[in-house]
């Protein structure tokens, strides 16, 4: 009897542990969410005869070569030099345009200011295939087809009106009291705007670059509408993995990675910014 009074009392000093079921949801998200990027590093790193003869969950055969072939071949590697390139002037070509004109809806005041902000969100609400066909009878009159700033500034189309939209929300966070003692202590505007007014909406900049940066990369009609060899995206060379013998999936698995580096070291270089931009903005 002793003895099973203090085993009652041990089990009733014990105390299971809690589960926690809001880190038990994340941690399947999670794992749900990265499943795919999984699977992709996965078939990266496998053979074709691997990847269609047999299911494995990690490969049997470890090999690089499907990586090799993309780092060596121009035809490959020119496809992430190309998109670097339209997408990095976009995202410069979009901030310059999008800063001065939030600046303006966000401070003055004058007929139609609110129509004209609408009509910039509409060229955001539409399909690129819209503009995919007037796109490339203009430039391929003007001698722009096939070029980087071709597609650079198509993007643009897209990407100023949701800078614009961004910043606003910014910049209608910052007192006007900032620009008027700027002026009072004799800084005209270029050199508040760059010295003062820039480094209070930094985080503000930071959200829109990447969302300009993210669209310009991961967009394909047009960018493959308006260029053929010289400009090509990376994008657009991954359709090329079919031949006579079928898919390359290794090769195509290998260049999906290598397409998501630039995204992932954007995201950690300004993760600070995007952070601060959700939580003050209007994102």
């Amino acid at each position: 009897m002793a003895d099973t009074s203090v085993n009652r009392s041990t089990t009733r000093g014990m105390r299971l542990p809690k589960v926690n079921s809001r880190a038990v949801v994340m941690t399947l998200y999670l794992m749900f969410l990265l499943l795919p990027i999984y699977w992709l590093l996965n078939m990266s790193l496998k053979t074709n005869t691997e990847i269609l003869n047999s299911f494995t969950l990690w490969p049997r055969d470890l090999t690089f070569a499907n990586y090799a072939t993309i780092l060596s071949d121009p035809a490959w590697y020119m496809g992430y030099v190309n998109s670097l390139i339209y997408v990095v002037m976009n995202t410069v070509i979009s901030l310059a345009v999008a800063l001065p004109a939030a600046y303006a809806f966000s401070r003055y005041h004058f007929m139609g200011d609110k129509h004209l902000f609408f009509w910039l969100l509409t060229n955001r609400m539409a399909p690129p295939a819209v503009f995919a066909l007037p796109f490339f009878q203009l430039y391929s009159s003007v001698g722009l087809f096939d070029t980087h700033i071709a597609v650079a500034l198509a993007h643009c189309l897209f990407n100023v009106p949701l800078a614009v939209w961004i910043l606003e929300g910014f910049m209608r966070g910052v007192p006007k009291e900032i620009d008027e003692t700027a002026y009072i202590d004799g800084y005209g505007f270029g050199r508040f705007f760059v010295k003062i007014f820039m480094p209070l909406i930094a985080s503000g900049i930071g959200v829109a670059a990447f969302f300009c940066f993210m669209f310009s990369w991961v967009e394909l009609l047009l960018s493959r509408t308006l260029t053929t060899v010289d400009a090509k995206p990376i994008s657009a060379i991954m359709t090329r993995t079919q031949g006579a013998s079928g898919i390359d999936w290794g090769v195509l698995a290998a260049a999906g990675i290598l397409t998501i580096v630039p995204g992932a070291l954007v995201i950690y270089f300004v993760r600070n910014y995007i952070a601060k931009g959700f939580a003050l903005g209007r994102v």
